[in-house]
């Protein structure tokens, strides 16, 4: 997964998401908003839609659709910089290189060990002019970022889909291979007397394991699953941030993953495999 610009989008992803958000304290029917109220009615109030539901004031921070490619033999991403930006350049002015750098330790029977430091480029990044929105062309496909403010996936595949035809023009990638959606989400969880009940938002939140004892001051957990329908892999993340105006910041990471064969202009595909 490429490194996310904040912390480092498919109704079908949407419909996932709500899946893994029940367990977490939400109901599968709609989705809460955060609005400021106190106490349990952050999490409670609903969203009555008809069609897929959409949030009030989104908690999303982030939001991310990736597809890794089978690339063209002879494929170098170093020597695409300058295509890329002409490619991108209209709508999206500012462009970055991401590096991804490693440690390579080389020892040998009666000899001195090395140590190298190699560095490759990752991806190049075209953004909006106020940085709100990027594509990149990476060393292994392309990815849509959308920053806050988020609306709905509907309101950004439109623009996916034309920047995905850039990529392609640009690649001539040979087959798809997987399709990632990824919501980053930042919940702010009110505060009383310098505590949270986490239960109160949670339905299987963290737990300290003495708790007359033990005071819970920090939590990272992880789950991973699959729906038995489509065989889409789920990656959930939960943690917390340091508080911040006497609320408790909480991470709540969920990323879809879909295998995928396809050739890459056929985005009918792609966004039935989202839908």
């Amino acid at each position: 997964m490429i490194q996310s610009p904040y912390l480092g989008i498919a109704n079908r992803a949407a419909a996932l998401r709500l899946k893994a958000a029940s367990e977490l304290g939400f109901t599968p029917t709609s989705r809460p908003r955060l609005a400021g109220e106190p106490g349990r009615a952050i999490l409670v109030h609903m969203i009555n839609a008809s069609t897929t539901p959409r949030l009030r004031n989104p908690p999303i921070v982030e939001a991310v659709f990736d597809v890794d490619c089978d690339l063209p033999p002879g494929f170098e991403l170093a020597a695409l910089k300058e295509p890329s930006r002409a490619q991108f350049t209209d709508q999206y002015p500012t462009s970055r290189t991401q590096f991804i750098q490693g440690i390579k330790i080389e020892t040998k029977p009666d000899a001195t060990s090395s140590i190298s430091s190699p560095r490759a480029i990752q991806a190049f990044q075209f953004l909006q002019s106020d940085e709100k929105q990027l594509v990149q062309v990476r060393a292994q496909g392309f990815s849509f970022n959308r920053l806050a403010p988020y609306s709905s996936l509907d309101d950004y595949l439109p623009e996916i889909e034309r920047t995905w035809r850039l990529y392609v023009d640009l690649i001539s990638p040979v087959q798809l291979r997987m399709i990632r959606l990824r919501y980053i989400n930042r919940i702010l969880l009110p505060m009383a007397a310098d505590k949270v009940d986490l239960d109160e938002f949670l339905k299987i939140g963290p737990r300290s394991p003495d708790e007359e004892n033990l005071g819970l001051i920090s939590f990272l957990s992880q789950q991973q699953a699959f729906e038995k329908e489509t065989g889409h892999q789920v990656n959930l993340v939960l943690a917390n941030q340091a508080l911040a105006n006497e609320k408790l910041p909480v991470i709540l990471d969920i990323m879809v993953t879909s295998a995928v064969a396809a050739e890459p202009t056929n985005w009918s595909k792609m966004r039935s495999i989202c839908m």
